[in-house]
């Protein structure tokens, strides 16, 4: 049987990396986030106040297209970073940090609850919880010009409406993944234990959880 999957989780925390790794692993099919395609991104990193709304419909307008082809797709897929992300952290962090305006705001979120509920959700989604320092680590190593001036503060925010939305998000299962203390890159153990609980997830096991003496196991695998 086909599963979508959605992998969520801050900047730089390894999204794209976990989703290409689950693909090869499982034979399923990739579906990545448009970071070098949003023609507004490296504006929006200059000047956030100008180019929020501009780069954040991108987004949502590219997500719920690729969300609405995922349910039609006839293989297993993933998806790095999903559509709810874009409108539950992104769009309400800018706008509470100021960046985008009431009217641009309401705007978004109307279109964004008038599209959003007319697509299937995923079988599940697979949370990359980070702490800050770790994901400006990963963010400096990927040296990517545009995220230069991203700050501390800013994907600290970020953190903050991640774990409100993921404590509130029913449409689905969730698996929480704890990325501090897993570094699938590096470590072949770490992304094992983390496809056996993908899979547990999927075949419907309710309480799945990574427990300290898992990690140190699945440290010593390498």
């Amino acid at each position: 049987m086909k599963k979508f999957v959605a992998v969520a989780g801050n900047i730089g925390v390894g999204k794209s990396t976990l989703v290409e790794m689950l693909c090869v692993r499982m034979d399923w099919e990739p579906f990545y986030e448009p970071v070098t395609e949003n023609p507004y991104l490296a504006d929006f990193y200059k000047d956030m106040d100008a180019w929020s709304f501009h780069s954040q419909v991108f987004f949502l307008t590219h997500r719920l297209r690729s969300h609405h082809r995922l349910g039609q797709h006839p293989s297993s897929v993933v998806q790095d970073r999903s559509v709810y992300e874009d409108a539950e952290i992104f769009a309400q962090n800018l706008f509470l940090q100021g960046h985008l305006n009431p009217r641009d705001y309401q705007t978004y979120r109307e279109l964004y609850e008038t599209t959003s509920r007319l697509l299937p959700p995923p079988d599940l989604v697979v949370y990359l919880r980070a702490s800050v320092s770790t994901l400006m680590h990963r963010i400096s190593n990927r040296g990517r010009d545009y995220e230069r001036t991203i700050t501390p503060d800013y994907l600290g925010g970020l953190n903050t409406l991640y774990e409100q939305w993921i404590e509130n998000f029913t449409l689905c299962p969730v698996l929480a993944v704890p990325a501090d203390d897993l570094d699938f890159v590096t470590h072949p153990g770490h992304l094992k234990l983390i496809l056996e609980k993908v899979q547990d997830k999927l075949t419907g096991k309710e309480e799945v959880v990574f427990e300290p003496e898992e990690v140190a196991r699945a440290s010593a695998d390498d």
